[in-house]
């Protein structure tokens, strides 16, 4: 027989959970050193971060047995970024501080960085010694890229549930296949 529920507990091979572990790590970072204490925003935003990081883990181990449960969670973890992203250009927009066009020399880098480095000690290595500017601008770019992430990963996962059908479809088929080899 073969096995229905998949062993899905390695989240963190996940290109996306490793960027929203990196994103919270620097927003955890960014709301110590350059919010106010007491500001209503930091544990908003921390929370923003969390969130998406735990709902990619959450989804991801609940898509063993629901693809629906993972899709929604995937989309939760998904909002949860974007609203972290629009805290972060709502800091550099009040601010008067600058936010990176596309075209500019720190976002290719820092876009190319992304690409290339998934690991948050890397990121906490990196931040260390920046700017309130520098370090929004990075987590704006990394929350982009985690958001395309997720999007793929969503549209991978409606693509698998229509091809393939659900938990209870092959546990139905199963269940068939043992009832008449009996």
């Amino acid at each position: 027989m073969p096995n229905i529920v998949p062993n899905k507990n390695n989240y963190r091979t996940l290109l996306s959970y490793q960027k929203a572990e990196s994103i919270y790590d620097i927003t955890f970072f960014f709301t110590s050193n350059f919010l106010e204490k007491g500001n209503r925003t930091i544990d908003q935003m921390v929370q923003a971060a969390r969130s998406g990081k735990q709902n990619i883990v959450e989804g991801y181990g609940a898509g063993a047995t629901s693809k629906e449960t993972e899709l929604k969670l995937m989309d939760v973890a998904k909002n949860s970024l974007k609203e972290l992203l629009c805290d972060y250009e709502d800091y550099l927009r009040v601010r008067n501080l600058r936010q990176w066009e596309s075209d500019s020399k720190e976002f290719v880098k820092a876009q190319q960085l992304g690409k290339e480095h998934n690991e948050s000690a890397f990121w906490r290595e990196l931040i260390r010694t920046r700017n309130a500017e520098t370090v929004a601008n990075l987590a704006i770019i990394l929350l982009n890229q985690c958001d395309y992430l997720l999007y793929r990963y969503i549209q991978k996962i409606s693509e698998r549930f229509v091809n393939e059908g659900g938990f209870r479809e092959k546990l139905t088929y199963q269940r068939k296949i043992a009832r008449n080899s009996k």
